[in-house]
């Protein structure tokens, strides 16, 4: 007859145990790792900061620009897609008006600040960037780019802008956010 070894079962529950735990560390660590990710959000200046640096303190109360069928058709042919919203906001002081939009560059949206006066970008500023990677876009000699910058003929801005390696994504979307800031412009000085 043949005998079986003799099994410690003591030993099998412990180390049954132990890859358990090890296993329930690594899935924690990873949601953690992917909600945290997830969350980042680095917030360089809120809203209302923004606003009373680009018109002045105390803010007047934002204006609103409707979206309507025609403005939605060319903010679409500006974006490469659909506006997110049907009105869009804005302060206005004299000739100046400030904008607040949102794009998303590879994955995340960004939220940028736009002063124009008379047609042209007077500066462009990001408020909150929540990309992994790219964040360069929100030093100021990439901004400085901008300043004086106006739409063409075809909704094209009137310069180039340099790119940055790695950040691609993101250069485009502030040159997206850019040309929808000031198209929205010529809507509101144009009364519509």
């Amino acid at each position: 007859m043949r005998q079986w070894p003799s099994v410690d079962f003591e030993h099998c529950r412990v180390r049954f145990l132990r890859q358990c735990a090890a296993f329930a560390c690594a899935l924690f660590g990873l949601l953690v790792f992917q909600s945290a990710s997830q969350a980042r959000e680095d917030v360089y200046l809120t809203p209302e900061q923004f606003a009373a640096e680009a018109v002045g303190s105390p803010v007047p109360k934002p204006e609103v620009l409707w979206l309507t069928k025609d403005v939605a058709a060319q903010a679409s042919r500006i974006l490469g897609h659909a506006p997110y919203q049907l009105r869009q906001r804005y302060w206005k002081a004299g000739d100046k008006t400030a904008w607040i939009l949102e794009e998303i560059g590879k994955e995340e949206l960004i939220t940028a600040g736009f002063v124009i006066e008379k047609g042209k970008l007077l500066q462009a500023r990001i408020l909150v960037y929540r990309e992994s990677r790219g964040g360069e876009v929100r030093y100021p000699a990439f901004l400085k780019q901008y300043e004086g910058a106006a739409l063409d003929s075809e909704q094209q801005l009137d310069r180039n802008i340099d790119g940055i390696s790695g950040a691609t994504l993101s250069v485009r979307a502030m040159g997206r956010m850019a040309r929808l800031a000031l198209y929205f412009d010529q809507l509101s000085r144009d009364g519509k």
